[in-house]
């Protein structure tokens, strides 16, 4: 049994310290993370192992010791208690705090988080369509975790360009402070600890790309000896093994080791499988792997529905966010081929291209030529740089063949016909953009160069291109060459970063946003940008949606449009393969309308195999009508979809709830008006006797400003370099309008260093809050209690506040119970909720007076105490009975999880046996005795945290928080004496 709960007081080493926390220990024993409470300590934070602590005294509540609370209107227990609320968070399945932070909530965002609480080890896929805000979903159930006790250390893995987005975003949001791990940071964290120590065990919370980790084998050593909380991993199918592949890329076994170091696990992707049955089931391995025995084959009856994966497309959601999402346009512009357009597509169909120096008609002619077509597609720039390495390449072969020579021969001509397009300043001939030209200057299009706050992205995949645009633009719309801006892959992570971040301020002269498909994933483009362009199109589903989620994306003030680019030649081959790229626009329209994934016309879940199949229809020389037939299809045939056919059975067997998900939030009543209210008067509490810090509140902004003390200031060491204050004062806001406000103006600045916000957010998850909650908490001393004097009581009433835990194995209290133990003069004692109480009690900020230290008051102070073991008692009585059909119901629960975890290991033992079957007998016996090693260990390992995590500890923990009487019953004392 355990003899300590979270929130518990206990002597160690003769000072007293407040258990915030309790986790296992591989001694056998228990690892105590505390904060100091007594003098000596106060301020400090210590782990303790149990098993090297001689005695820890943890105080009997019974013997609490009653003191007098002399403070203005009882400010101190009102204090004490709304301090103790904030942090006794049972683990149920409700929304508590999350749907608090800064954005503006629509129910969907909830579902992530209701998902995940509802099982025993909270692990999930989020697998929203572009745009939706996995990162704030995945925000709040991280929210909801900290406030229950499961969330102090944290690691997120994502990609380098997205390390900063994703850093801002939780800590402006919901002060959650993750540390950049990237190469500089890393530098400054080295300088900090000695060679030795592991620098993911200096920071509790930190965010690292994926590329970092893998390519530093020095970090695989640190990773295997740390453990977090919480481990994210963003747009996840980076990690998951793929189809064909034989073996694990080095991306996929690092997720395999992260998925084992911590309790909770993440995953986040818009593009979660590429349509394979073994893609699919390695990311569910990594969420739970007891759940497939042989990841190529396996049914619903392998997992059942363990509520693994959400995944919604816009829409699903489409009822829920009017004012969130607009409606997107979409505009087509369809120019003829010039003659000079046509002559190159002439030019390119004309080529005899060759393979190993001989010329071979048929597919990989058509290979090769679709391949050239793609840059000619793109722009004559971009053709003709493909055109020329060509030409390079079979020129400088020390002797090339006959046909070799035809084919330069047949390049020097398309090269020519190129050339009448690339040299013409005036980009006549080049009928898609001056389409493209037309429509920008149009009166209908309403595009000024000169708006800031009214942006243009354009997309190529060809950096040619691009760099033509670039400069194209610049002298037909008479801009400056600072307006347009290019973005692609060959730049460094922080460039691409810095030139994002510029794009969304609206001071900045970027106008356009020339971008390759490196900016097609899970950047935020749309501020100050509704407008985007395909200049080319996408020859990939996926891309097309990446592409288009870029501006269409939660949080998009104005009508987002989306202009195509449709070149119609008379050229019949060229005219059919356009064709085909017109139908996959169309197709991806189709879906934004009804489907909602546009991956499911090609069904192969991955961009490049999308182009390659794309290549493979242009080869064979099918018709744009076969290939609109073959993707019609293909939508809806459900057998081909293998990786949404398994996300479908692995989300939630739950029928959509009847209610919306806001109804699933639990909010606990407050003492207080506000955050506000209480951070101002539990400032003014603490400053009272002697000057603690420097503060100042502005009520009208409802701001408070404060300088940090010494011991403050250590605690904030753990939040990231940009959001430390220079002097330690820091801003509090408790306003969310007026912190989504701070959080845009951020972002707009001009110096990096000030693109996070100067305001924090005031609420009680912010690391400050946490201070002055724990300040708080250490006003009455050591093992006591205040007592209050409530005219709305009955003359003769005695009652008692009291807080009780049952913990389980792991130390996270499941069950959180407060209760007044309340009785008239010598009668038993009942029980009675703790708001009720409070409402009748008039207990709350500035609710009662305070008459002082009163004539009868020791008196009374000496009977309470003398009832405070019968009050306990009942109390304790009360637990016992909640705790035995608590324990039922959970046992229950953890039979029926052992019984699938039985079967299951059952069936991953017969699999293997069926796999070994062909191999010879000593080999066999050597493999099926190390697999089935390993399958023993995960099984033993899962079941050992299904019994620690669903078995209660057998007696309840309790805390005496108050004592209230009755203002007579001091008189009655005096009489008496």
């Amino acid at each position: 049994m355990l003899p300590f709960a979270p929130g518990s007081r206990a002597v160690i080493r003769d000072e007293e310290w407040l258990i915030r926390r309790i986790d296992p220990s591989t001694d056998g024993g228990w690892l105590l993370s505390c904060d100091g409470i007594s003098d000596l300590v106060r301020g400090q934070s210590a782990l303790f192992l149990t098993a090297l602590e001689d005695t820890i005294e943890v105080l009997d509540p019974a013997k609490t010791e009653l003191v007098p609370d002399t403070s203005p209107t009882y400010n101190a227990t009102v204090l004490y208690l709304e301090s103790l609320r904030r942090r006794s968070v049972a683990n149920d399945d409700k929304i508590h705090l999350g749907h608090r932070g800064v954005m503006n909530l629509v129910p969907y965002q909830l579902d992530p988080a209701l998902q995940a609480l509802k099982q025993p080890r909270s692990r999930i896929l989020i697998a929203d369509s572009v745009g939706l805000g996995k990162t704030l979903e995945a925000g709040i159930l991280a929210t909801e975790l900290i406030q229950r006790g499961r969330g102090k250390r944290i690691l997120v893995v994502t990609q380098k360009a997205m390390l900063t987005q994703f850093q801002k975003e939780w800590w402006s949001r919901f002060s959650i402070p993750l540390v950049r791990l990237d190469s500089v940071g890393l530098a400054r964290v080295r300088n900090r600890i000695p060679a030795n120590h592991n620098p993911f065990n200096y920071f509790d919370r930190s965010i690292i790309s994926i590329d970092t980790l893998k390519s530093n084998l020095e970090y695989r050593n640190y990773l295997e000896n740390a453990w977090w909380d919480i481990i994210v991993i963003d747009e996840c199918h980076n990690v998951a093994a793929r189809a064909g592949e034989s073996g694990l890329s080095r991306r996929a076994r690092l997720a395999r080791l992260l998925s084992n170091r911590s309790d909770t696990l993440m995953l986040l992707s818009a593009t979660p499988h590429d349509g394979s049955a073994r893609s699919f089931a390695s990311l569910m391995s990594l969420l739970d792997p007891t759940a497939i025995a042989d990841p190529d084959h396996y049914t619903p009856d392998d997992f059942r529905s363990k509520g693994l994966v959400i995944r919604r497309f816009k829409k699903d959601i489409k009822d829920q966010v009017q004012a969130d999402f607009q409606e997107r346009q979409t505009i087509c512009l369809r120019q003829p081929a010039s003659a000079q357009e046509e002559a190159a597509y002439r030019a390119l169909l004309d080529v005899a291209f060759t393979q190993g120096g001989q010329h071979k008609a048929g597919r990989q002619q058509e290979l090769q030529r679709i391949s050239l077509q793609k840059g000619l597609f793109s722009s004559p720039a971009a053709a003709l740089e493909s055109t020329l390495k060509r030409m390079e390449l079979l020129s400088n072969k020390p002797s090339p063949t006959q046909e070799e020579h035809t084919e330069v021969r047949g390049l020097e001509e398309l090269a020519h016909s190129l050339r009448a397009l690339t040299t013409d300043a005036t980009a006549t001939s080049f009928s898609k953009y001056q389409r493209l030209l037309a429509h920008l200057r149009s009166p209908e299009f309403a595009w000024k160069t000169n708006d800031a706050a009214d942006r243009l992205v354009i997309f190529s995949e060809r950096i040619e291109t691009l760099r033509w645009l670039q400069q194209q633009l610049a002298a037909d719309l008479k801009m400056k060459p600072n307006q347009l801006a290019v973005l692609h892959g060959q730049m460094a992570d922080t460039e691409q970063q810095e030139l994002v971040d510029r794009f969304g301020r609206l001071d900045d002269p970027i106008r356009v946003l020339l971008c390759s498909d490196v900016a097609s994933e899970g950047l935020n483009l749309h501020y100050f940008c509704h407008r985007l362009v395909h200049f080319d199109l996408p020859w990939s589903l996926m891309v097309f949606q990446q592409r288009n989620g870029r501006v269409d994306r939660y949080g998009q003030k104005h009508q987002p449009q989306i202009v195509y680019l449709f070149t119609e030649a008379t050229t019949d081959k060229i005219k059919g393969d356009l064709r085909i790229l017109e139908i996959l626009a169309a197709k991806d329209e189709q879906a934004a309308l009804n489907l909602g994934d546009p991956s499911a016309f090609l069904n192969v879940f991955d961009p490049d195999k999308e182009v390659e199949k794309v290549t493979d229809f242009m080869a064979q020389g099918m018709s744009p009508e076969q290939v609109e037939t073959k993707l019609d299809t293909a939508a809806t045939q459900e057998d081909d979809n293998e990786g949404d056919y398994l996300l479908s059975l692995f989300g939630s067997d739950e029928a959509p709830a009847p209610v919306s998900s806001t109804a699933q939030i639990d909010e606990p009543t407050s003492l207080f008006d506000s955050d506000y209210h209480y951070t101002k008067t539990a400032l003014t509490q603490l400053n009272q006797v002697d000057t603690l810090c420097q503060w100042t509140a502005h009520d009208a902004e409802q701001i408070i400003a404060l300088t940090a003390p010494r011991d403050l200031q250590e605690r904030l060491k753990q939040l990231p370099r940009e959001v430390q204050a220079d002097n330690d004062l820091y801003s509090l806001c408790a306003s969310p309008e007026r912190m989504a406000a701070a959080i845009e103006t951020a972002r707009q600045a001009r110096a990096e260093e000030d693109t996070w916000p100067q305001l924090h957010y005031l609420w009680p998850q912010h690391p400050i809050m946490d201070w002055i909650g724990d300040r708080v908490l250490t006003h009455f001393g050591r093992h006591r209690a205040p007592l209050l004097q409530s005219g709305k009581l009955q003359p003769q009433e005695q009652a008692f506040i009291l807080m009780s835990m049952v913990p389980n194995r792991k130390g996270q209290p499941l069950l959180v119970e407060w209760q007044v133990a309340h009785r008239i003069g010598n009668g038993p004692f009942a029980l009675e909720s703790f708001d009720a109480f409070a409402t009748r009690a008039g207990l709350r900020a500035n609710g009662l007076p305070n008459r002082g230290h009163t004539e009868g008051l020791d008196a009374t102070c000496a009977a309470m105490q003398q009832a405070l073991p019968l009050a306990v008692e009942a109390m304790h009585a009360h637990m016992l009975a909640k705790q035995a059909t608590f324990a039922s119901q959970l046992s229950e629960r953890l039979q029926g999880n052992l019984a699938e975890l039985e079967r299951l290991q059952g069936r991953q033992v017969q699999q293997l046996t069926l796999e070994l079957e062909k191999q010879l007998e000593t080999v066999k016996r050597g493999r099926f005795e190390q697999r089935n090693q390993q399958i023993n260990r995960v099984f033993d390992d899962y079941r050992q945290w299904v019994q620690d995590t669903l078995t209660t500890e057998p007696q309840p923990w309790i805390q005496v928080l108050a004592a209230v009487c009755h203002p007579q019953a001091a008189l009655a004392a005096t009489a008496g004496a």
